[in-house]
């Protein structure tokens, strides 16, 4: 079955609140490899001038999981799980993740393509801090293997 071409436009409700943990960001910098200090040590962060530990800049793949969810489980969408491959991530920062922000994201569907068998399809994840305001849009492109 391919991928609904409706799909494009559609937006998901907000996903519930993730409260950023200082040991998430930690746990999330070691296995990136982020050796910075403002990513591990509350101190140095307060001395580079910010608030909090200082998510890695891929971080926001955490919170947009959820949205993701949201979208291969949407029951008209098409996508069969098991023929996904990720295609590209982007960000788009208006500042930097720290621990303890609480963030909502919602997903919207931006493009849907056919490429022969195959299917692209690009969503957008807003994500903004508890109050209101944008923190980042996470860019995912998920590209379906059609029948070979």
């Amino acid at each position: 079955m391919p991928v609904n071409p409706e799909l494009q436009g559609r937006e998901f409700p907000p996903t519930r609140p993730y409260l950023v943990g200082r040991e998430k960001v930690r746990e999330f910098a070691r296995a990136v490899f982020a050796t910075s200090p403002i990513n591990h040590d509350v101190e140095a962060a307060r001395a580079a001038g910010h608030p909090d530990l200082v998510a890695p800049p891929t971080f926001p793949v955490v919170v947009q999981e959820a949205t993701l969810a949201q979208l291969l489980s949407e029951p008209d969408a098409g996508i069969d799980f098991s023929r996904v491959v990720h295609g590209d991530q982007r960000f788009t920062f208006s500042r930097p993740v720290f621990a303890g922000d609480e963030l909502t994201a919602t997903l919207r569907v931006t493009s849907v393509k056919s490429l022969g068998a195959h299917s692209m399809v690009t969503a957008e994840s807003t994500i903004v801090d508890a109050d209101g305001a944008h923190v980042v849009t996470a860019t995912s492109t998920l590209v379906l293997r059609g029948d070979e």
